[in-house]
């Protein structure tokens, strides 16, 4: 059996490429969750949410019945957009990915036990609860805010 092309390179090649590869991934990830958080904040429709800020006072509200509804949705509109873009940059790293690591076994508590994210199911919030957990553990990486700080001190 042939080797595939990818075994065939040294493995220098990836351990290259591997620091842009995160950064790409933690750039990507907060910018994901910039698009959850922005339109909460600015009274903006999401996808086929006409007011995405009615729906997670409404989530949290009536299906984990926590109290402050209102206050706990703008404190995570503020974490998803403002924490989100601070997370692509890579500021405050390791914080901000734990807290949205929480937020999405939240969200799979409040959503579960439907998998299918087209069900409004838990597959989306476990993959990006996942991400931030591996964020969380591996910090901002070689390119990120986090970084020029360390150094400078």
């Amino acid at each position: 059996m042939a080797p595939g092309l990818l075994s065939a390179l040294p493995p220098r090649v990836f351990a290259a490429g591997e620091p842009v590869a995160y950064a790409a991934l933690r750039l990507g990830y907060g910018l994901t969750l910039v698009t959850h958080g922005v339109p909460k904040l600015f009274g903006l429709p999401h996808g086929s949410m006409a007011d995405p800020m009615a729906g997670s006072t409404r989530l949290i509200d009536t299906v984990l019945g926590l109290p402050f509804a209102p206050q706990i949705a703008m404190a995570i509109a503020v974490l998803e957009g403002v924490g989100g873009a601070m997370l692509a940059a890579g500021l405050a790293t390791r914080m901000l990915a734990l807290a949205f690591a929480v937020q999405m076994v939240a969200i799979c508590l409040a959503l579960g036990p439907t998998y299918p994210w087209i069900d409004r199911g838990i597959e989306y919030p476990i993959i990006l609860g996942l991400v931030g957990a591996a964020v969380a553990m591996r910090g901002g990486g070689r390119f990120s805010l986090d970084r020029m700080i360390s150094n400078r001190s």
